[in-house]
């Protein structure tokens, strides 16, 4: 039965994506994550003190999502045994992002395609970190693949495979740890010690999944573009270049999919006016181009299929 539930839960996210309109338990806890570090910037002074607010933050977050989720859906299968069935669905619904990334990447190629650089570049701001108002076309193209890799991995193939663990409750604990990196987890001198927990707790969590992702962004090559030596290339890039970036994680996923789309990723990026200097990951056989957006999202698609797959396939055991 559980099967059937991600699987209508997949399908939800696939046909509605996140709506705005919904409430979301992603947005409850970023409000949770910002209230907390207004109130602990007053009481918490020094290295120490920081790093003990932040380790707090780290677990508790998690720990109360998990919660959360566990008692909604034990008390709606008090009252009815369907409407647990249908809490398990809709908070499994909300940890995906499938739909969501790639309508944020696709808007970014819609503007491209008019020829306007200048909409591009806030579109794609929405979806990454860097500085985004200098970035030439293959630059924005570039930062839409890499943050297309990365978020495979936190949108779709992460929660699928915490759903597969322990259901809504791991998977909203996931969420909560995944949300708390992308806010607190940075490394300007203001969050060095308040987000080092949760960044560290964000590698944890995310290991296992960034290597499935990986392999299924390989398999995934192979599948779509009919091709055995688009397959290899991407298992060899991925293989000598997988390790190379700064985020334990994250190079995995990029780095197959710059081989599946044999260019190169990495490179200069700024952040808040600093330059930073990523290392490259995968040969330049094409120089970036619009298409190429419509093809790594193509091949997130395919990977969050295998995913589904893999996962289903798994709870059916």
């Amino acid at each position: 039965m559980i099967a059937g539930e991600l699987l209508l839960a997949c399908v939800l996210d696939v046909m509605f994506g996140d709506p705005r309109w919904l409430p979301h338990p992603v947005r409850l806890m970023g409000w949770v994550t910002a209230w907390y570090e207004g109130r602990v910037r007053h009481v918490a002074h020094g290295p120490i003190g920081e790093r003990a607010a932040g380790i707090v933050l780290a677990l508790g977050l998690p720990a109360c999502s998990y919660a959360a989720g566990w008692l909604a859906i034990e008390f709606a299968g008090r009252a009815h045994v369907m409407l647990g069935v249908a809490v398990w669905i809709l908070l499994a619904w909300t940890t995906l992002a499938a739909r969501d990334l790639a309508d944020h990447a696709l808007a970014v190629q819609h503007v491209l395609a008019q020829e306007s650089l200048e909409q591009a570049r806030q579109a794609v701001a929405q979806i990454v970190g860097r500085d985004t108002a200098q970035l030439s076309e293959p630059e924005v193209v570039r930062a839409t693949v890499e943050t297309l890799a990365e978020s495979t991995t936190d949108g779709v193939i992460a929660p699928l495979f915490f759903l597969t663990l322990g259901g809504p409750p791991a998977a909203l604990a996931y969420k909560a740890i995944n949300t708390l990196d992308s806010m607190v987890g940075h490394h300007e001198p203001n969050y060095r010690h308040l987000g080092w927990a949760s960044a560290r707790l964000d590698d944890v969590a995310n290991w296992v999944p960034a290597h499935i992702t990986a392999l299924l962004l390989v398999v995934a090559a192979g599948i779509v573009s009919l091709s055995a030596h688009r397959m290899r290339q991407a298992w060899r890039t991925l293989r000598r270049d997988g390790h190379k970036h700064p985020s334990p994680n994250s190079g995995r996923p990029e780095a197959a999919m710059a081989g599946a789309l044999q260019v190169q990723l990495g490179g200069t990026n700024i952040y808040h006016g600093q330059p930073e200097q990523r290392p490259h990951l995968g040969d330049p056989h094409e120089r970036l181009r619009l298409s190429h957006i419509t093809d790594a999202v193509i091949l997130m698609w395919m990977t969050a299929f295998l995913g589904v797959l893999l996962a289903t396939g798994l709870l059916l055991l």
